[in-house]
C-alpha cells in the first residue's frame, strides 16, 4: 500500500527518533567513547539495522520514509529502488513494496568474478533511481553508490535515509554538488530532543552530547585517544 497521509515532518522526526530510543538503537557514552569508522572519537553511536527486527516500528518508519520522499520529490519522481550495501537493502526493499516499483541494489565494489557487477537486479538506462540507505554521517559514502548507479545510463538524483547525523554542515552540501537531494526522517538534534525528554540518559552525558553535536570536530581533536 502507498501511503499518502501522514504526520506533518517535524512529528514524524520526533516519533522517529522516539522509536529509535525505544528499541535502544541509540547508545551515548561521553567516558568511553566510540570508534567511528574515520578512527574518531564520538560519544554517540547509532545502529539503525536493529529496526529490520521490529516489525511494528519498522512499518511504521518505512511508511514514513515513502510518504516523506514522495511529498518531497514527487509521487511519480521514480522507476526504481536501490538500496547500498548492505544496511540499505531491506530498506530499500520495504520502500520499493510500498511505491510498487522495482528494487535493486548496489554492491560497494564489483564482486570479482562472473559478470563483475555492482548492480545487482534489473536497472535499466534512463530509469530515475531513488538511493536508499539507513543513514548518511557526511555524504561521502553515497557519493560511490550514485557513480554505481549513473553508470548504467540511469539517473540518480535523490537518495532517502532514516537517519541523518544533522551536524557536518558540509553533507549537503557535497551531496548538492553531486546532484543528489537528501531526503531523511531525523537528526540527532531530533534524538538528543527526544532523550532529554524522556531522561533516557543521565545529565551528565546529555551534556556531553550536547557539547559534541555543537561541535563534532573541536570535541574529536580534544579526546582523541
Amino acid at each position: 500500500m502507498i501511503p499518502t497521509s501522514y504526520p506533518p515532518a517535524e512529528e514524524i522526526a520526533r516519533l522517529t527518533a522516539r522509536m529509535l530510543l525505544e528499541i535502544k538503537a541509540v547508545h551515548f557514552n561521553s567516558r568511553e567513547p566510540f570508534t567511528l569508522a574515520s578512527g574518531l572519537p564520538s560519544p554517540t553511536y547509532i545502529d539503525c539495522r536493529k529496526l529490520i527486527s521490529y516489525p511494528r516500528i519498522r512499518s511504521t518508519l518505512m511508511d514514513f520514509l515513502t510518504v516523506t520522499v514522495m511529498r518531497n520529490a514527487g509521487f511519480e519522481a521514480f522507476d526504481n529502488i536501490a538500496g547500498g550495501e548492505t544496511a540499505g537493502i531491506p530498506f530499500a526493499a520495504f520502500v520499493a513494496e510500498r511505491m510498487a516499483l522495482p528494487m535493486t541494489y548496489v554492491r560497494k565494489k564489483p564482486k570479482g568474478y562472473g559478470r563483475n557487477a555492482r548492480i545487482e537486479g534489473e536497472m535499466s538506462e534512463g530509469e530515475r533511481v531513488l538511493l536508499v540507505e539507513d543513514l548518511t554521517t557526511d555524504g561521502g559514502s553515497k557519493l560511490s553508490f550514485v557513480d554505481a548507479i549513473r553508470d548504467t545510463g540511469a539517473t540518480c538524483g535523490h537518495t532517502a535515509v532514516i537517519f541523518y547525523y544533522g551536524i557536518f554542515p558540509e553533507t549537503e552540501k557535497t551531496l548538492g554538488d553531486h546532484g543528489v537531494q537528501l531526503h531523511s526522517l531525523c537528526t540527532w538534534w531530533d534524538v538528543l530532543a527526544e532523550a532529554k525528554a524522556q531522561n533516557a540518559f543521565d545529565a551528565e552525558t546529555l551534556t556531553e552530547v550536547e557539547s559534541f553535536l555543537g561541535d563534532p570536530r573541536a570535541w574529536q581533536e580534544a579526546n582523541k585517544s
